[in-house]
């Protein structure tokens, strides 16, 4: 059995089928991974698709839209390779790019996962970050991430700045995510109760939990469209944003030290609501509102919290990365 599956969701993606899976399918070594696409329910023609034009590609149909973590969950549960990586239907791989992660993660045994810098999928050849990973996440004091190569909406050029060697980071992407299979099931993969956003976040949360490491791994990148699923600035995107960053601090902090920060948060959130309020964007505030009553019916679901606060124990995720970037005038990491 090969080491590595590379495993695809997809909901109604027929035509990034098309766009990005040629991509993945010229620059993955068959002998290191199998490319598995996980359906979650189409609609659309994408069984048509992977059935006619990629017959070669092993494929997953499930009976309904499970979302992004549940959907990942099930997959995982049906292939069960060493490594798996969780990559998203709208990335483009170039050729090498598998071979650094699967190298990395053999040599270094006390990494539990690893991601590639993740760039914009641009039709010039400017080298830009992408949102949705840059060159590694953290999470500052307050629970807001960030990346080394994009603070906020403010993203930088990838000039060589983050590649001098393998880094610790706090989160990986979940746009191209590589992770041991076992320690993934270990920490009881992503929570399905996410159903999509910031679900990466809390499973590296959890990986770092027990000790292992997360790291980027510069040799490798991949390009990413981005916002395949819900485009920045979609009430649901907001919605999902910020009730998932509330549960995520409320289930991994220690409780009394959750408390407190999820008081702060309240403030910060009503600040944001009212900022939504001026710009005329009545869709965020009311999802605002409605992340903050979903997450007091949902958080009597997390009974149990760890005893140590990684928060203080990772200088980065010491920053004030809204006085930073806002008063200091901060843009880059």
């Amino acid at each position: 059995m090969k080491p590595v599956a590379v495993v695809i969701l997809n909901w109604n993606g027929a035509g990034l089928l098309r766009r990005y899976l040629p991509s993945v399918l010229a620059s993955t070594s068959a002998d290191l991974a199998d490319v598995i696409v996980a359906d979650n329910g189409s609609t659309d023609d994408s069984r048509r698709v992977l059935e006619q034009e990629f017959p070669q590609v092993k494929t997953l149909y499930f009976d309904k839209n499970y979302g992004f973590a549940e959907g990942y969950n099930r997959a995982i549960a049906q292939t069960r390779y060493r490594y798996t990586v969780l990559l998203n239907s709208d990335v483009r791989t170039p050729a090498g790019w598998l071979e650094p992660l699967y190298q990395y993660c053999e040599a270094h045994s006390e990494v539990g996962a690893v991601m590639p810098k993740l760039l914009q999928d641009r039709d010039d050849d400017r080298q830009v970050f992408e949102y949705a990973g840059a060159a590694g996440g953290f999470i500052d004091k307050h629970g807001y991430p960030y990346c080394r190569g994009r603070i906020f909406n403010s993203i930088e050029d990838d000039k060589g700045q983050y590649d001098a060697e393998p880094a610790d980071i706090f989160w990986a992407t979940g746009a191209c995510l590589m992770v041991r299979t076992a320690l993934y099931e270990q920490v009881g993969g992503l929570d399905k109760d996410f159903f999509a956003h910031m679900e990466e976040i809390d499973l590296c949360w959890r990986i770092l939990l027990t000790n292992n490491k997360i790291r980027v791994i510069p040799e490798s990148h991949v390009y990413h469209l981005g916002g395949g699923s819900l485009p920045q600035g979609n009430p649901r995107k907001t919605y999902l944003n910020f009730r998932n960053n509330l549960l995520l601090l409320h289930k991994n902090l220690p409780q009394k030290e959750g408390k407190r920060l999820l008081i702060v948060r309240r403030l910060y959130d009503t600040l944001a609501f009212f900022m939504a309020l001026a710009k005329l964007h009545g869709g965020d505030a009311k999802a605002i509102i409605r992340a903050h009553r979903d997450f007091r019916k949902m958080r009597g679901n997390y009974t149990s919290h760890p005893s140590q606060n990684l928060l203080k124990s990772i200088p980065e995720c010491r920053r004030n990365i809204i006085i930073d970037y806002y008063l200091r005038r901060h843009r880059t990491f």
